[in-house]
């Protein structure tokens, strides 16, 4: 909150002020490296030879030793910032032992041992169908593999699990109680034996995608088991209009609704205050309206009659918003003719779009609504109840993943709304 001594009272801070069509920093798509081939370097060397293309593996040796493991590494570890991660292996021979194993290890895994032998890492087995987390002792998991089968290894960052599939099925999912970065793991561990690796290349033998939208569908039935107190979606809704000064969208919605819901007290109730979003309603409704049409003269007018203080201080944000948008509109006509011959598309294109409007109603609205003489707290006047939730609702979701060592995704309300459409479609 900022004092503005010209008006004589407080003021938001608008530099604070985002539009509402985004969500901040954590809309934004998180983009990562993801394993792409098998590192040669960080490997156990002669016990087996990578392919030139990086994406087959081969024991070549007779083993002496049960150290004499050929392990290799993806180039790099498996990507975090996402629900789940993939990938398989197809064994095309299973040489003298079948002693295959596919899994995950971190960065210091010692490169002679079978994944899941070591700590911090977890392997599925081929020879015995065992499930190796950390120690040399297995236990029991799925089938055996060998020579024609698909093996896959996964991580649920949702679950904080993993997963492993053969031919198409799932096998078995297991805790995940490591929270650093893991790399995608084969082994090879007698003679002949000889796999190839998918990172994402070529179709998976395991539907992913249905097991992901499955992992989605989880979480959205645990969201709609959530008992919530009558009618709290209804009174969201109608505190975002009335914070936003719809009207019109407000008692059209309020008539829809009058025959299927009691009436709603004035009274605040559940932490909304109706009368704090309802102050100077038809003003506000007026001044959108006159912004959305571009007519900012009118604008200024209503202002000199009904708000004098928001203009006594020229050099305010807010006046700096308004007079910029008249400018824009003097000039929407005429730029093609001055400068660009499809402005929509130019370098200047997002100034001439509805959501710039929409961006300096937004901001005189809250000035208005931070008029209010029974306001106690004007940074309450830049988002409406429904934002305030979403933010909260972004806070908590970033807060689990960070309690999950930052792995799973982060929450994209766009994301959210568009596979709710997707899901009615």
């Amino acid at each position: 909150m900022i004092i503005d001594q010209d008006s004589g009272g407080f003021s938001p801070d608008l530099s604070k002020f985002s539009l509402r069509q985004g969500t901040g920093d954590m809309d934004v798509e998180e983009v990562e490296e993801v394993p792409t081939h098998l590192n040669t370097i960080n490997s156990s060397g002669g016990f087996l030879v990578v392919s030139m293309d990086k994406l087959s593996v081969q024991y070549t040796s007779v083993n002496l030793h049960g150290h004499d493991v050929g392990v290799v590494q993806a180039n790099c570890p498996a990507p975090v910032k996402r629900l789940m991660y993939y990938f398989e292996i197809f064994v095309k021979n299973a040489g003298a032992k079948g002693q295959i194993a596919i899994g995950f290890t971190n960065e210091h895994f010692k490169m002679r041992r079978q994944p899941g032998w070591e700590a911090n890492s977890y392997g599925y087995h081929g020879d015995d169908g065992l499930l190796y987390r950390g120690q040399g002792k297995g236990e029991t998991f799925g089938p055996t593999f060998t020579s024609g089968d698909t093996v896959g290894g996964g991580i649920n960052y949702a679950s904080q699990e993993f997963f492993f599939t053969k031919n198409g099925k799932l096998v078995g999912t297991v805790y995940k109680d490591v929270k650093g970065p893991l790399f995608p793991t084969i082994a090879v561990h007698s003679q002949n034996e000889e796999v190839n690796v998918n990172f994402g290349q070529q179709p998976f033998v395991f539907d992913i995608e249905a097991f992901t939208l499955e992992e989605r569908m989880k979480q959205q039935m645990m969201i709609e088991k959530i008992s919530l107190p009558l009618n709290i979606s209804h009174r969201i809704v109608r505190s975002y209009l009335r914070h936003y000064g719809y009207q019109d969208t407000l008692n059209s919605f309020d008539l829809a609704s009058r025959s299927t819901l009691p009436p709603i007290p004035v009274a605040q109730e559940n932490g909304i205050n109706e009368q704090a979003d309802t102050y100077a309603l038809s003003h506000r409704k007026i001044l959108r309206q006159l912004i959305r049409s571009g007519d900012l003269d009118s604008v200024f007018g209503k202002l000199r009659d009904w708000y004098p203080q928001i203009l006594q201080n020229e050099s305010s944000t807010i006046c700096f918003l308004l007079h910029c948008q008249k400018f824009i509109e003097l000039v929407r006509d005429c730029i093609a003719l001055l400068a660009y011959e499809e402005p929509m598309k130019s370098p200047v294109g997002y100034l001439l779009e509805l959501c710039q409007r929409e961006l300096v109603a937004d901001a005189l609205n809250s000035m208005v609504l931070s008029m209010n003489p029974s306001m106690k707290d004007t940074e309450s006047c830049l988002q409406s109840y429904l934002e305030r939730l979403l933010r909260q609702l972004s806070a908590c979701c970033f807060e689990r993943r960070s309690l999950n060592g930052d792995q799973g995704e982060t929450f994209r309300l766009h994301r959210v709304l568009q596979s709710r459409k997707e899901g009615k479609s």
